[in-house]
């Protein structure tokens, strides 16, 4: 039997449909000669998903993305999953985006533990919140948009640098480089000296440390004697306490007491001693009386006779009396002067 060109032209043609449509089912996911199953899931952002992209649980592919339909504010994205893999997904069961940089976007479903499964076009629950590199590219675009702030930031300045520096600024900055060596310098000084403090053998800071050891060494040595010292305090301290010290003070206030009763009568002009103390006719009646005393003792010198007569053959010396005492009784550091009253 013959077979006219024509034949064969429409058998390859179909053919070749048949194949481009297999082909085409295939990348889309779908599996024309398996059973299928088709879940749903509902996403706010799909992240760059595609059909035929793969469906993981666990790592491992158990379909593809078979078709994604929007709504028209574009608030709900749903995504239809072809599971080619017979396997049971629990009802509580969550499924996420996940993105991949050096790969295709794909699902992660994460098993629940509900003993009730997911039935042909039945709806899993997802979660829209963002996946770990999601987050991390979230907070590292801030930190890329400072660092290109700053590179330009940079730029500008080493910019204005190359346009400044002439020699005098050039001289500055050696200058500048010059007094930072100085300083470094001192810096270096400044740490020997430290060091040399801080010598454990010769620093003056090993030094004050023996001397604090020696002296806590003599602490320890005379404790005995510390001991002594402070129990005899204590003593003192305890037998002071036990003084009957409010009686003390009270006989004090009565002494202090009297002696100002004292001094007020001696202030008081009514008492002899007051009268004494204070009246100036009593000091110039005894100073006249002191003046009379030393003529009166002036005369007996000079004329004895005139007070004892024990003369046999004499006479009875009849001159006048003293009037003013002799010179040398007016040399003497006992006499008083100036006595209206003599």
């Amino acid at each position: 039997m013959k077979i006219s060109n024509e034949t064969k032209i429409g058998v390859l043609t179909a053919a070749a449909i048949t194949i481009l449509v297999l082909g085409l089912t295939f990348l889309k996911g779908k599996n024309l000669f398996s059973s299928k199953t088709i879940i749903n899931g509902e996403f706010t952002n799909i992240q760059g998903l595609l059909n035929s992209n793969a469906v993981m649980v666990n790592g491992m592919q158990i379909g593809a993305v078979y078709g994604i339909e929007n709504s028209m504010d574009m608030k709900k994205i749903i995504v239809k999953m072809n599971l080619t893999k017979e396997v049971n997904i629990p009802i509580n069961s969550v499924a996420y985006i996940r993105p991949n940089p050096l790969g295709a976007t794909s699902i992660e479903i994460k098993l629940g533990n509900a003993t009730e499964y997911l039935k042909n076009n039945a709806k899993i629950q997802t979660d829209t919140s963002a996946s770990f590199i999601d987050a991390a590219m979230q907070k590292l675009d801030p930190v890329l948009a400072e660092v290109a702030n700053t590179v330009r930031a940079l730029d500008t300045v080493l910019i204005s640098l190359s346009s400044i520096m002439d020699p005098a600024a050039k001289n500055n900055i050696q200058a500048m480089l010059a007094n930072l060596s100085q300083t470094s310098y001192s810096l270096t000084a400044s740490s020997s000296s430290l060091q040399t403090l801080l010598n454990t053998q010769t620093g003056s800071l090993a030094k004050t440390l023996d001397h604090v050891s020696a002296f806590t060494g003599n602490l320890a040595n005379n404790n005995e004697k510390i001991t002594q010292v402070m129990d005899n305090l204590d003593k003192t301290t305890t037998n002071f306490a036990k003084l009957d010290l409010e009686k003390t003070l009270a006989s004090l206030d009565n002494t202090i007491n009297e002696l100002k009763n004292s001094v007020a009568k001696l202030n008081n002009k009514d008492g002899t001693i007051g009268m004494l103390l204070n009246d100036t006719r009593v000091y110039e009646n005894l100073a006249s009386t002191a003046n009379k005393l030393n003529l009166l003792l002036d005369d007996i010198r000079t004329n004895p006779k005139r007070y004892v007569s024990v003369s046999v053959f004499g006479k009875k010396n009849n001159s006048a009396p003293l009037s003013v005492p002799l010179p040398d009784t007016l040399d003497a550091p006992y006499i008083i002067k100036n006595v209206n009253d003599q």
